[in-house]
């Protein structure tokens, strides 16, 4: 089973992509930004990484799944040096849980207010 999930972003549509695919129990969420209707939400790496994975836990419900589902996390940031502050929003969010982790230093993104990106995968107990 293949089941596409968007958020109605004109971004989807103009570069053929989904927020998030489930192939059978497993969600695979694209790298997502801390974009709202007024533009990016957050000046700095920990409120950027707030908002992007309350905006994620959204898509996560909206498939059915949950943080607790979520086996491992990627993290993007325009300036490694700035690790800790994403890392806290992230930490508040997932320190019981414990997904896999990367932390991928990246040249700036296409809106320079952009300082960090998050994909995710989850998956249900089969």
């Amino acid at each position: 089973m293949r089941k596409t999930f968007g958020t109605g972003s004109v971004w989807e549509q103009t570069l053929g992509y989904s927020r998030a695919v489930q192939v059978d129990n497993t969600l695979f969420i694209s790298a997502t930004a801390a974009s709202g209707a007024e533009g990016i939400v957050g000046d700095d790496f920990y409120s950027q990484t707030k908002y992007i994975l309350e905006k994620l836990g959204t898509v996560l419900e909206d498939a059915g799944f949950s943080y607790e589902d979520v086996v491992q996390s990627k993290l993007y940031l325009t300036d490694i040096s700035k690790w800790e502050e994403a890392g806290r929003a992230h930490g508040e969010v997932f320190g019981e849980i414990r997904p896999t982790l990367a932390l991928v230093h990246v040249l700036p993104f296409l809106d320079p207010e952009m300082l960090v990106e998050i994909e995710l995968v989850a998956q249900k107990s089969a």
